[in-house]
This record gives structure tokens, sequence and C-alpha cells, in this order.
């Protein structure tokens, strides 16, 4: 771990090669991108009373036209992950600014996570993001936050922009600050297992003048982390639901796990999910037109996939920590029934699909923290990021 001056430093990168069978208009397709390359740093002065973090990706540079993952959707892309922004977090919280007798309280604000949902899916332990990313976490806003906590409960409620990134280096429209909100229930009923609950009403994320329709998010995790006899153990399982103002409405449930035994970590997720269909460019069929509309949408998707891996982080007394990644999705998509015309066979030409993947994930300094776990709501740091392990 590198400190200085109370200002502690970390840095990640992920070459990783996939191999995608098949790929929207038939075919298979080969990519090599690197993902997660970031640079990070947290402090915290005033006696741990003010905290800050920064996130810096650039994934706009290394992966610019998106990351090969089939199922993934968001922000435009489908079937490949989008970059995020260069500035992924900016966060100031200050923790306890007036003492209040038997309880732990914090503000927060900067550009980061609404206090809604599981985490961000950097900090689990698959490299493909799943495809309910934007079901279950809301990223990338102007937010401010209030939390409390009191004992194993802690409550938080955030005010944010409810528009989405379009391109790497946009920033939220400030102008729309507010127009969104969301609350977050956290129990901890021991130190290795976490309860959550939220609630999220989005104004018009697809569409950044405000046009379009607003959505009612929620979602409930379950999360444990603990040392088994076998090594060191993680589980978690959520289940979420988005509606778009009563017109389309979409469920997901996930389960994932990992048992990290010394230099070695197998993982497996399970995810039932629904996703929208919307028409794509012609010179692009990994995008989705932009501004979107509601009439925009060809139907609804439903995606049940199984993605297993296995990481090898040996101990090579270097300065950067290496774990070589080895991971494979199988992917079942077959359309919703009376919701569109959508037709998976007119885009992949069947309903089963392929994913695999190797990879190289190379860190220096300190582990990525819990991202969208500000103030209070951090905790006592016994919950930490399984994708770090071993290395």
């Amino acid at each position: 771990m590198l400190v200085f001056a109370q200002i502690t430093l970390g840095a990640q990168a992920i070459p990783m090669l996939s191999h995608a069978d098949p790929v929207p208009g038939g075919g298979t397709l080969t990519e090599l991108r690197v993902s997660q390359p970031i640079f990070f740093a947290s402090a915290a002065p005033l006696g741990g009373r003010l905290q800050l973090h920064a996130m810096l990706d650039f994934e706009g540079v290394t992966m610019a036209n998106g990351q090969l993952s089939t199922g993934v959707f968001g922000e435009g892309f489908n079937d490949k992950r989008h970059p995020h922004t260069y500035g992924h977090e900016l966060i100031a919280s200050l923790l306890d600014p007036v003492r209040l007798p038997g309880v732990h309280w914090s503000l927060t604000a900067g550009k980061g996570f609404a206090p809604f949902g599981s985490d961000d899916p950097m900090n689990r332990p698959a490299l493909v993001f799943p495809v309910n990313h934007h079901w279950s976490q809301i990223l990338e806003r102007a937010v401010a936050i209030a939390a409390v906590r009191r004992g194993a409960f802690t409550l938080e409620a955030g005010l944010f922009n409810g528009d989405e990134p379009e391109y790497p280096s946009q920033w939220p429209n400030w102008s729309r600050f507010g127009d969104s909100w969301s609350a977050r229930a956290l129990v901890h009923p021991s130190a290795w297992l976490e309860l959550q609950g939220s609630y999220a009403r989005v104004a018009s994320p697809e569409h950044r003048p405000g046009a379009g329709l607003t959505h009612d998010k929620a979602s409930v995790s379950a999360r444990f982390e603990g040392t088994l006899a076998a090594g060191d153990a993680y589980l978690m399982a959520e289940w979420a639901h988005n509606s778009e103002e009563g017109f389309f409405a979409y469920s997901t449930a996930l389960v994932e796990m990992q048992l990290a035994h010394r230099a070695h970590r197998g993982y497996l997720r399970f995810e039932h999910t629904d996703r929208p269909e919307e028409t794509r460019l012609t010179q692009d069929a990994f995008r989705s037109v932009r501004p979107h509309f509601e009439n925009s949408s060809l139907g609804t998707s439903r995606w049940n996939t199984i993605t297993g891996g296995y990481g090898l982080a040996p101990d090579l007394s270097l300065p950067v920590r290496l774990e070589a990644i080895v991971e494979g999705s199988y992917l079942h998509v077959a359309a919703v029934a009376g919701s569109g015309i959508f037709d998976p066979l007119t885009l992949w030409g069947r309903n089963d699909l392929w994913l695999a993947s190797v990879a190289v994930r190379m860190q220096m300094g300190a582990r990525v923290h819990r991202m969208g776990r500000y103030g209070v709501a951090a905790g006592d740091g016994h919950h930490t990021s399984p994708a770090a392990h071993g290395h």
C-alpha cells in the first residue's frame, strides 16, 4: 500500500481477450481490450472525519467502442459494455458534522453512485458484467447523500440528476440535479452478513434533455463474506425491478458465489434478467439509437445466464500484483411473449450464445474500495472486494 500524507493510491488494468459466438448479425468475434484502466486515491484528513475518494477511468481510450459482453446493455450499447466516464468517482464525505447522541451520520457530495442497489460489478468476482447492471446500480451521477447509522442499521437518502452519460468525457447535466432521488436501508445482523433494500425514482435516464419516461426502481439483496474451513467465501443474492411509468417493466434475479484459498479462487454466477431491445444502428449492430424514446422499443428479451471462472494470483514478490483469469458464459435468450416484435433468431440466428475470456488483472498500491458506499454507509471495513482476493 502506498500512503503519502494521508493519501492512499492505487491503480488497476485488465487486458482481456474475449470471444463471442455468435454476435449480433451472426458469426463470431474476438476482441482484445484493456478493461478497467483506473487510477484512484483516497484520503481521510481531519482525524478521519473527512473522507475523500477520487477514481479516474480511462476506458474511453482503451475501449472507446465498448467491450465484448454478450447480453450486457446500457447507455446506447448492446452486447458490449460501455466505457465509463473519465471522472468515475469524485466524492467527499463529512462524518458526524455535529455530534448526535447514539448515532453516527454523514453528508456526502460529488460525482459517483446514488444510494441504490448492490455493489458495482467492478467490486465483484466476475470479469464480464451481469446483464442487470443498469437495473441494480445507479452510477456516475452528481449526488448529494445524507446517511445515518445506529448499531446494525444504516439509512441513506440521496438526490441526483437522472440523465445517464452519453460518452466518456460527458459530465452530469447540472440543470437536472435533484430531479431524481433514492433511498437505501442496510442491516448488518453480523460482521459477515449484509442485507440491503432500496428504492429510486429516476427521471428520464435515457433522454438527456429530460423528455423520456421516469424509471421506478426497487432492489433487495443479501451478501455474505466470511472465512470457512475450505477458504474465504463470498455469496450474494439480489432481486431488482425497473418500471418505466408502467409502460415497460423489467425484473432480474441473480446469485453469485466465490471460494478463495491462498492463490486460487473459483466463482460462479447465475442470472435471470429481462432487458429492453431497441432499434439498432445500421452501421453498428452493437449500438442503439440515441436519444432513446419509448417508440424505439422493439420488445423485451429474457436472459438466463451462467458465468464461471478461475483466477490464479501467485505471490511473485513484484510491485505489481498479477492474477491470471479464465472465464466462460453460457447465455440463453428468448423474446418475452407479447412484448413486441423482437425475435432473437433474427438478430443472432439462435437462442444459445457463448462468451469466453482470458485476462490478466494488474494492480498496484491500494485495493479498490467498495464504490457507492460513502460516509457511515461504508461500514467498518469487514466487507471488501471479493475480486481483489489473493492479489
